[in-house]
């Protein structure tokens, strides 16, 4: 699937966001380094990175822009590594973030994640309807609402 945006610029504009929030306080600093990491790095270096920075994750779920970051970096980690596993974990980051997402994502955010979302299901030749992003468009205001 083609991607209307770039995942890798999508990636770095949310860890700046979750990093100027404060969004992992007293994690953030090793978040800037295990991101640094995973960006400079390809092969075991980076995937051990990457599974550093879904630890953080689990311990910060309501930190927004770095569940936004983790999307994107897990679709990275996929393209490096294409297995079952990354796509996988993708589509439950992305489900979980659009579910939390009508309190506290941009329209933006929102369009790209379900754009990876959508990716992640191809990838593991998931062709069912996409009933958590329709309930979505039922829901959310249309403009001018």
């Amino acid at each position: 699937m083609d991607l209307p945006f770039d995942p890798a610029i999508a990636a770095q504009a949310a860890f700046q966001l979750a990093h100027t929030r404060n969004e992992l306080n007293l994690d953030g600093e090793l978040a800037c380094e295990l991101e640094a990491t995973f960006s400079a790095s390809v092969g075991e270096e980076a995937t051990h990175a990457y599974r550093r920075l879904l630890t953080l994750g689990e311990r910060h779920p309501d930190a927004h822009a770095f569940q936004e970051f983790l999307i994107y970096s897990t679709w990275q980690q996929a393209a490096e590594e294409p297995i079952a596993e990354h796509f996988r974990f993708g589509l439950e980051l992305c489900s979980r973030f659009l579910v939390r997402a009508e309190t506290a994502g941009t329209a933006r955010s929102l369009a790209q994640v379900r754009a990876l979302r959508g990716s992640f299901r191809s990838a593991l030749g998931d062709k069912e309807h996409d009933e958590i992003g329709d309930e979505y468009d039922r829901d959310a205001f249309k403009g001018g609402d």
